[in-house]
């Protein structure tokens, strides 16, 4: 059986995330279905969720004031060859951009309540979900959590790493359900965020933190399967942990309903 995971986008734009969060749902046996506000999906039709990437979660859904975004994401603060790999990826970066929904820094209030009520929806129903980027800041606030709206603050330079490659250094906490997916630690992301986990939600635990204190994913507590991780790695086919993630996902999917 293909468990039917349903992946979550904007309207507009967002085809770049929609192709590769799909294509690695495909490849470790999913059956991937795109959710957008203007079409969107109860839970019961779905095996498990993906809640994306894209536009910054609104402020006032944690009580703050929208503070001045940070600057356009971009490579930088590398060097020798991975500067070079860069300005050789940059094209493809740079398409990607113009493929996603909108602009860090933009928002976007239909797809806020959308994937709120699917997120409660698969919470009650225990339907496994794992959150990407902004995916993972909407769980967290959903479960009564706060962002960070800047991250310039926990840098001792600025600009950070941000970068489409595996360029940042994570920590895995021992005995978590992601650090037994991902198999090791420290182990290298990619970085496009400009936000990032303030107070943590209701039911869930740290999973991994990079050197600067930022949590970089978190899962629910017990065994309810729900993971949400700052980096995307639907952006990182080439890392067999990346996959294993979405593998993990589909298989919590499909043992919901044993033969």
């Amino acid at each position: 059986m293909r468990p039917v995971i349903g992946v979550t986008g904007p309207d507009r734009g967002g085809l770049a995330a929609w192709l590769f969060t799909a294509f690695a749902v495909l490849v470790v046996g999913g059956r991937p279905l795109r959710i957008r506000p203007g079409r969107p999906r109860a839970v019961d039709v779905l095996d498990g969720v993906v809640i994306g990437g894209g536009a910054d979660v609104s402020p006032a859904l944690y009580g703050q004031r929208r503070a001045l975004a940070v600057g356009e994401l971009a490579d930088r603060g590398a060097n020798g060859w991975r500067r070079a790999l860069g300005y050789l990826l940059f094209p493809l970066l740079w398409l990607f951009r113009r493929l996603l929904t909108k602009k860090h820094g933009g928002l976007d209030p239909a797809r806020d309540a959308m994937e709120q009520e699917l997120i409660a929806q698969a919470i009650e129903r225990r339907v496994p979900m794992l959150g990407i980027c902004r995916g993972m800041q909407l769980i967290n606030v959903a479960r009564s959590g706060s962002l960070h709206q800047s991250l310039e603050g926990f840098y001792d330079e600025y600009p950070a790493i941000r970068s489409v490659l595996p360029r940042k250094r994570i920590d895995l906490v021992e005995g978590t359900r992601l650090a037994d997916i991902l198999s090791y630690s420290p182990c290298r992301v990619n970085a496009l965020h400009s936000q990032a986990i303030d107070r943590l939600g209701e039911g869930l635990v740290a999973a991994a933190r990079e050197r600067s204190g930022v949590m970089q994913a978190f899962e629910a507590d017990g065994a309810r399967w729900l993971i949400g991780v700052q980096w995307h790695p639907e952006y990182l086919p080439q890392r067999p942990e990346q996959r294993a993630l979405f593998g993990a996902l589909v298989e919590a999917s499909r043992a919901r309903h044993p033969a």
